[in-house]
Order: structure tokens, then C-alpha cells, then sequence
């Protein structure tokens, strides 16, 4: 901690306080984001993908949000104001002035390129969502970035791609949202291939190179065969001729 407030100087740290105040309240909320992919990896997680997480992310369910604004002023973070009023429905920001650091609330659904229903499964397992909606909240960025790129890689290296949450990142979850919304399955294959095509440059063996080449082509396969909604079809039908996400609002954080 640093003198005059609660908050940690290390995020880890810090992130573990948190939990903890979470699973005392007995709160459903979450940790998306790079700590996610910290935790979910733990002992796996590959040194070429260890990267500084600078900002929390979680999600949690609007019956809570009031009472996780209480815990995190309790906790020494201070409200972004005026964004809270417009936007509390849907996302709230906290800011930790001591070390320049940010906490960024989704409440029920992640809205950015896409719109992500994440509330649903914050039961699935403790301190994060799985594997799979962390892995989406990634994969539906359509201007991918480097740090962005690594936390994919880190999750698909550190992960099987199942039908199931079990340690693994669950394909048939993904596949049911995608199979109603040909947006998000556009978004998500482009950066599978991105992905695909990023392998050489991976500081990795020969064999975690190619697991990781079977897991994308799991993902793109368990989506490609998925029965589609009668919407993805007549939204395919217009496909890349219409803009099918998001430009999501700037806010000034560090990820």
C-alpha cells in the first residue's frame, strides 16, 4: 500500500483485495481483462506473454452495481461522475489517483465492437468469467492490438479449446452466441486468422506452436459448423458491405 490509501501498489495485490471484499459481500462480479488472463493461466501462463497489467476490469450484475460502488469508494477509488450518471446502466469508472490506475465496471453485458451477454455466467467459476467469455471480450476488438494480440495468445496457449468451462475455453459457448450474430462471428474469425497469421512470429517451440495452431482451427471450425439463427443468414447475406460492429467510445485507460 502506499501512505494515505487502502490501495496496493502491486495490481496483483490489489486485485486479490478486491476478490476478497467481493466474496465477503457476496457480490456476482468478475475480473475480465489482462488480470483474468493472469489468473485463468496462472503457473501456465508462457514468460513471452507476461506482460504489466495496469487496469482492472470487471463485470457484474446491475442487482449489485450499487453495492460495488460502495465497496470500491470504501476501497479508496474515486467515481468518474459524470460518466457514471450517463452510462451506470450499462458501465461505471473508478480511478485510483494514488497510482494513476483505473477500474472499469461492465454492468450485465460488455458493450464495445460488440455486445457480449457476460452476466449470465458469472457463476461458472471464481474471481473471473471463464475462459471463454474472457477470450471473447479479446476476440471482439476489430482493431486488434499488440497487448490485446498476447492475452489471446497467452489464453489459447494456456487452455484446451473444449466443449466445456473445465480449464478449457469452451467452443460451444462461443459458438451459440455467434450463431445468432453474423457480425460477431466476422469479427472473431478475422482475428482468429490474424491470430494464424501472427504464429511464426511467436517466441514459442515448435509443439506450442502447433497446439496453438489447433486450437484457432478448432474455434473457427466449432463456429463454422454451428446451425445459424435465421437472422445470421439474412445478415450474412449483406455481409462486409455494411459495417457490422461498433466503434466503442474512447475511454482514457491503460488496459
Amino acid at each position: 500500500m502506499t501512505q494515505g490509501t487502502p490501495i496496493h501498489a502491486d495490481l496483483d495485490d490489489e486485485a486479490r483485495r478486491l476478490l476478497t471484499e467481493v466474496q465477503r459481500r457476496d457480490l456476482d462480479a468478475r475480473l475480465i481483462g489482462g488480470m483474468a488472463v493472469r489468473i485463468l493461466a496462472g503457473e501456465r501462463l508462457h514468460p513471452a506473454y507476461d506482460r504489466r497489467v495496469q487496469d482492472l476490469d470487471f463485470v457484474l450484475t446491475r442487482k449489485h452495481a450499487r453495492e460495488a460502488e460502495r465497496l470500491l469508494a470504501e476501497a479508496g477509488y474515486v467515481p468518474e461522475e459524470m460518466f457514471n450518471a450517463l452510462n451506470g446502466h450499462r458501465r461505471l469508472l473508478f480511478h485510483d489517483e494514488h497510482h494513476g490506475r483505473q477500474i472499469d465496471v461492465f454492468v450485465d453485458t460488455f458493450e464495445m465492437c460488440h455486445t457480449l451477454p457476460l452476466a449470465e455466467r458469472l457463476g461458472t467459476r471464481p474471481h473471473t468469467l471463464p475462459a471463454a467469455e474472457v477470450l471473447m471480450t479479446k476476440l471482439q476488438i476489430v482493431h486488434l492490438n499488440a497487448k490485446d494480440r498476447g492475452d489471446l495468445y497467452a489464453l489459447l496457449h494456456s487452455h484446451e479449446v473444449a466443449e466445456h468451462d473445465d480449464d478449457a475455453v469452451n467452443a460451444a459457448r462461443i459458438a451459440e452466441l455467434t450463431s445468432n450474430d453474423w457480425g460477431l462471428q466476422r469479427t472473431f474469425e478475422l482475428n482468429l486468422e490474424r491470430l494464424r497469421e501472427g504464429l511464426g512470429e511467436q517466441p514459442l517451440e515448435a509443439e506450442d506452436l502447433r497446439a496453438l495452431a489447433q486450437r484457432i482451427d478448432r474455434l473457427a471450425d466449432a463456429m463454422e459448423q454451428a446451425p445459424k439463427s435465421r437472422k445470421w443468414k439474412l445478415r450474412a447475406k449483406v455481409g462486409d458491405r455494411k459495417r457490422w460492429y461498433e466503434e466503442p467510445e474512447e475511454v482514457d485507460r491503460q488496459g
